[in-house]
């Protein structure tokens, strides 16, 4: 994505609001990539992820008008995408087998995070798009896009503990995974 001032995000968003096809294309072609991959590392499936994409921009396109403050068009596409990407997920019935779970917190110690930092970012990617859905999501908002617990408890309708156990399993089984790459790789 490259980077724009303020001044003339806002300006493409105005001119969006107003119908400006340009403007839209100009504001799709800067943010489609990332909600891209947003959608990817939360669905896992590459045409699953195309789909999405396209229902985010249709909704940002039907509601761009109600957006009152243009330079937090990011943010706002962003909470879009990961709202999107949960609908599709629930609509499959993918985080309900994971929401009655025992709500036990596991803990950390530095050992492991020395453990995670040492990985390459493509092992740890293919290890996480191997995640059951439900565990990725929560691993991919908390780790990747900087969510909270309290706010993924509230976007999955789950509680914050319910989070939390979930990314210290996800982290668990990312690791287990990991371990068996290195092994079989050497």
């Amino acid at each position: 994505m490259v980077e724009i001032t303020t001044d003339i995000l806002t300006h493409w968003v105005n001119k969006a609001k107003q119908g400006d096809k340009t403007s839209f294309a100009r504001l799709y072609k800067q943010y489609s990539v990332a909600m891209f991959n947003i959608c990817i590392r939360m669905v896992g499936e590459y045409n699953t992820a195309q789909d999405l994409l396209q229902e985010i921009f249709i909704k940002v396109f039907k509601n761009l008008h109600s957006l009152q403050q243009p330079e937090r068009f990011g943010g706002w596409v962003k909470q879009i995408a990961v709202r999107e990407c949960i609908s599709h997920t629930r609509k499959k019935g993918a985080i309900s087998s994971w929401l009655s779970m025992d709500e036990q917190e596991d803990t950390e110690d530095e050992m492991e995070e020395t453990w995670w930092n040492d990985r390459s970012i493509e092992e740890i990617h293919k290890a996480i798009k191997s995640l059951p859905e439900g565990s990725r999501q929560i691993f991919n908002l908390f780790a990747l896009e900087d969510y909270s617990h309290r706010q993924i408890a509230e976007l999955l309708g789950i509680t914050e503990s319910t989070s939390k156990t979930q990314y210290h399993r996800a982290k668990k089984l990312l690791k287990d995974k990991l371990v068996k790459i290195l092994d079989f790789n050497g």
